[in-house]
């Protein structure tokens, strides 16, 4: 019997969103970090898929997205 896992979220994709996201907004992994309320550590472990955003963490990456979509219209 082949049981497959739930896909929650592409966890390789995520991580590539954050780095572009954080790269095109200018910042270090410790200045995006900040912003949210995370370690460095925490952003360098996203990034290069260690680990994944928590749902509250992924709240506050949608809304710098959405600040940031406002900024260039």
């Amino acid at each position: 019997m082949n049981i497959k896992k739930p896909l929650v979220r592409n966890q390789p994709e995520v991580g590539q969103l954050i780095r572009r996201l954080r790269l095109v907004a200018g910042l270090t992994q410790e200045q995006f970090a900040a912003s949210l309320g995370v370690t460095y550590s925490t952003i360098n472990r996203w990034e290069n898929k260690r680990s994944q955003p928590s749902p509250l963490a992924m709240e506050k990456i949608e809304r710098m997205l959405k600040a940031m979509d406002e900024q260039f219209y």
